[in-house]
């Protein structure tokens, strides 16, 4: 029984015993290849769930339909397939989409089916709604046009982010994705935080909820888990089930801050799904509609209509070998409003947050600042990117001082243009200061003068 009808009221009670099933149909698993599985002998729709009862090991799992091919249907279990056979039953459970929300999920940890995992016991919804919204028509959107305030001075100061908009984070494995992410969860001042784990290890959601995240950050957050050990049709659910959580409090009028790690591991769950049931690959062995399926999910966030809240989303999207060029992180930054960029090479120099800057962008900046701040973050990337140019030249004493005035001044100002970009991890920088400190730099300029704040003292 659904969600839907089990807390439909408005039906008598002689109305709910008619509409009670009088007799229930069966199927039968027939082949299991890889992940997929196929059954037939009972109608189902793509999207209905079912219930596969192992004879065996008298348990039972639940699947989802993926596809058909006439009378024959291919599911893909919610989890763990050891102990079937042919022949297990197979019966049909609904197209059950109705998920449970509330302020009670605040400071809970659930699974993609949302089922907390925290062990702190059942939560109480406040609602149920459908997992599958109807898409925002564009023209009914609020525009972008106040700032986020995210307590990291490189992206406040030089990246500004507006309520509503959608950033991905680039980058390769272990350049410091989850400690950016955690420290805008703890500085952001959003009203509520909704963090979705998608595909990673199973040791880092416990990490992140305890080292990085901790009890003040966790008490305003809700987290959906699906590591990767699960099955794919569940971390696609889980990312469906983060996104729709946050619309859920977007319209409530909540100014939401959407973090999903990451876009990658999606993608490669919708891979895995289109593989098994036949779609020829395209790019590098991913299927043409992981490309489609993508802007489905990401245009799920931004601002809603007028008079609601907003859901400012940023995805973390892996450069598999530090490639900018790799197909994912090629599609997410066409679609996305902007794009931030970790550099192994400044990590690896314990440069944190080992943000590029002049391969980063917001899209939504000239929208959101003024124009004398926009002149100051031109100024910062100039001098930064003449200073990178020539820094070989410089290292070795091949450049002269006074052959070039404006490089001369890129050198003067580079160390403290380097401390603007750094902070600590638990540090936090609210956007006034971000903005004050980038016009002190220009005004201190002339005497050298350090960047007041933590961790922006130059000799």
């Amino acid at each position: 029984m659904t969600a839907s009808k089990k807390y439909d009221t408005t039906l008598s009670l002689a109305d709910r015993i008619k509409a009670l099933p009088t007799a229930r149909i069966y199927g039968r698993l027939t082949r299991m290849t890889g992940l997929l599985l196929e059954a037939s002998g009972c109608q189902l729709a793509v999207g209905d769930r079912c219930r596969i009862e192992s004879r065996r090991e008298q348990r039972h799992m639940e699947a989802e339909v993926v596809g058909f091919n006439g009378s024959i249907h291919f599911l893909m279990s919610l989890s763990h397939t050891t102990s079937l056979q042919p022949g297990d039953r197979v019966l049909p459970l609904g197209h059950d989409t109705m998920i449970p929300v509330g302020t009670r999920f605040l400071g809970r940890v659930i699974n993609g089916l949302a089922e907390p995992l925290d062990n702190l016991g059942n939560i109480r919804a406040d609602d149920f709604i459908n997992l599958h919204s109807t898409p925002i028509n564009p023209l009914h959107r609020k525009p972008i046009t106040e700032p986020l305030d995210v307590g990291v001075r490189p992206i406040n100061g030089l990246l500004s982010v507006g309520k509503g908009q959608r950033i991905g984070l680039m980058a390769g494995s272990g350049v410091g994705k989850s400690i950016l992410l955690s420290m805008m969860t703890r500085n952001t001042t959003a009203d509520i935080t909704v963090v979705g784990m998608i595909g990673e290890r199973g040791r880092e959601v416990k990490e992140f909820i305890e080292h990085t995240l901790g009890p003040e950050g966790l008490a305003k957050t809700v987290v959906i888990a699906a590591p990767a050990d699960e099955s794919p049709v569940m971390r696609l659910r889980a990312a469906l089930l983060c996104h729709r959580i946050a619309e859920y409090y977007r319209d409530s009028g909540k100014d939401v801050l959407l973090l999903m790690d990451s876009l990658t591991r999606y993608a490669q769950a919708q891979r895995e799904i289109a593989l098994s049931v036949g779609e020829p690959p395209a790019t590098r062995g991913y299927t043409p509609s992981v490309f489609s399926q993508i802007p489905k999910l990401v245009e799920r966030a931004g601002n809603g209509a007028h008079g609601s809240g907003s859901i400012t989303a940023f995805y973390t999207v892996l450069a598999e070998g530090d490639d900018q060029q790799d197909p994912i992180v090629d599609a997410a930054r066409s679609i996305l409003d902007g794009h931030i960029v970790l550099s192994r090479e400044l990590a690896d120099s314990g440069h944190y947050p080992a943000i590029d800057i002049g391969s980063s962008i917001s899209r939504a900046m000239p929208q959101i600042t003024d124009e004398t701040h926009q002149k100051a973050a031109q100024a910062f990337r100039h001098y930064y990117s003449r200073y990178h140019q020539f820094r070989d030249m410089v290292a070795i004493g091949a450049y002269q001082r006074g052959a070039d005035p404006e490089l001369d001044r890129a050198i003067q100002l580079y160390p403290m243009m380097q401390g603007y970009l750094k902070q600590g991890m638990y540090e936090r920088v609210d956007h006034a200061s971000c903005i004050q400190q980038l016009y002190s730099l220009w005004q201190g300029s002339a005497t050298s003068a350090p960047i007041s704040g933590k961790d922006t003292e130059v000799a």
